[in-house]
């Protein structure tokens, strides 16, 4: 069973269970990646897409979760939480800080550059999925910078 039809049977029970919170969730997810499918020409994307997409919501409610903190918003930031929760159900398990640090530094080794941009997009295509872009960014300047 692909993710996409995960996330549709699983709306699916939540609609049956009343769950009204996952069930938005999960049609504000079906929908994101109905149109990003639209987007790209087919049908229905395949999980590598659905990934993307799906870190690419969960960004947008960090995001958010930040942004209503700052603005004395608490119940706005739990709500959002909330959603990302939900969608990190779906997302493959992120991996730690010290992975990230031995990937980055066998990039390094490996290129033999000491470019922000070269080492950022090497780790990057190696962390696909795995990781948060602003952790894997954090380390990677650490590297750099000294």
């Amino acid at each position: 069973m692909s993710l996409y039809e995960t996330i549709l049977a699983d709306l699916t029970t939540a609609m049956k269970e009343q769950n009204a919170e996952k069930r938005e969730v999960l049609r504000l997810i079906k929908s994101a990646l109905k149109n990003e499918a639209i987007a790209q020409g087919t049908d229905q994307l395949d999980d590598e897409g659905s990934t993307a997409v799906l870190i690419k919501e969960g960004k947008k409610r960090r995001d958010s979760i930040e942004q209503f903190a700052a603005g004395g918003r608490q119940d706005l930031a739990d709500k959002e939480q909330a959603e990302l929760a939900i969608i990190q159900t779906y997302l493959p398990a992120q991996i730690s800080e010290e992975d990230i640090r031995t990937a980055v530094q066998a990039v390094i080794s490996e290129t033999g550059s000491n470019q922000f941009g070269a080492v950022m997009g090497q780790a990057m295509q190696r962390l696909k999925g795995q990781a948060d872009g602003d952790v894997v960014k954090k380390i990677v300047q650490e590297f750099i910078t000294g």
